[in-house]
């Protein structure tokens, strides 16, 4: 059994799928985390990683997610994310903050076990942590107040943990997905979509930058995108 680990929380079928399988070719043991494991046990058989269930926002049982890791944490990714559509002023305020909750301080949560179990490590990268944004952490846009609220503290967070443990040895760098991601079927243009397998690749290649030129933010979109 290998000795480096790879956490992703906020788990499903899209990019987490894809990146679990591309960083388990890469040698990584996968663990997989979302609020119902129940979906992600044949993809945790397909990586021959560990599933569990906890919620994003839950300290506890994220903290014990980590803990329980044997080996080395060196990547963990952080995919929390909820929203509430719909008018300014008709929007449910419940619903507001449990989405906020989700996006934020979920990632915050992550983002702090996974923070913590890297200080402990040794070696002049002692891991990488990436979050996966989006252009709502950049520009908000109509009927989507809560989204462009959640992500723009997502990316806040990500620039002061950047600025706090780059120079600790730790990685960490926001993954803006500026469109759909999926692969295009019905009428959608062949390349409207941002393709899962290459959104991984892109993830991979932060996890392997050289230490003297990290990045700590970088947008993905499709290259017919005019923007």
């Amino acid at each position: 059994m290998t000795d480096r680990n790879a956490l992703i929380v906020g788990a499903g079928p899209g990019l987490s799928a894809s990146l679990a399988r591309l960083f388990a070719q890469e040698g990584y043991r996968i663990h997989l985390v979302a609020r119902d494991a129940g979906k992600l046990e044949e993809l945790g058989e397909d990586v021959g990683g560990t599933v569990h269930a906890a919620d994003t926002t839950d300290a506890r049982a994220i903290g014990a997610i980590v803990a329980g890791i044997e080996g080395r944490l060196d990547i963990a990714v952080a995919n929390p994310s909820a929203r509430v559509r719909g008018p300014l002023t008709e929007i449910d305020p419940v619903d507001v903050r449990r989405a906020l909750d989700v996006t934020a301080f979920g990632s915050f949560v992550v983002g702090q076990a996974a923070a913590a179990r890297m200080l402990t490590q040794d070696g002049p990268v002692r891991g990488t942590i990436l979050f996966t944004g989006a252009s709502a952490g950049v520009k908000g846009f109509a009927r989507s107040a809560s989204f462009a609220m959640g992500k723009f503290a997502q990316r806040g967070l990500a620039q002061s943990m950047s600025r706090e443990l780059h120079p600790q040895g730790i990685h960490v760098a926001w993954v803006n997905i500026d469109g759909a991601i999926g692969r295009p079927s019905g009428r959608d243009d062949p390349a409207s979509r941002l393709d899962p397998d290459a959104i991984a690749q892109s993830y991979l290649a932060l996890v392997r930058q050289d230490r003297s030129a990290w990045s700590n933010e970088i947008a993905l979109r499709p290259w017919v995108e005019s923007f």
